[in-house]
């Protein structure tokens, strides 16, 4: 049997297989009981600390 052709009949079965097991576990793991509080901190990093927009000055002193 050619490489290509075992390899071919390989990705067709078992590969299949543990790619979507591997994408169910993904998928319990995302939603699984007491995840939210993770991910609603993990979402509200970029607006932490923010009371204000920044003024120009202190918008281009943080890109320098």
């Amino acid at each position: 049997m050619e490489e290509y052709t075992f390899l071919r009949q390989f990705a067709d079965s078992w590969m299949l297989l543990a790619l979507f097991l591997f994408f169910i576990g993904v998928v319990i793991w995302v939603f699984r009981p007491g995840s939210n509080t993770t991910y609603r901190d993990t979402a509200s990093i970029p607006l932490r600390n923010s009371d204000k927009p920044l003024s120009p000055k202190e918008a281009s002193d943080e890109h320098a």
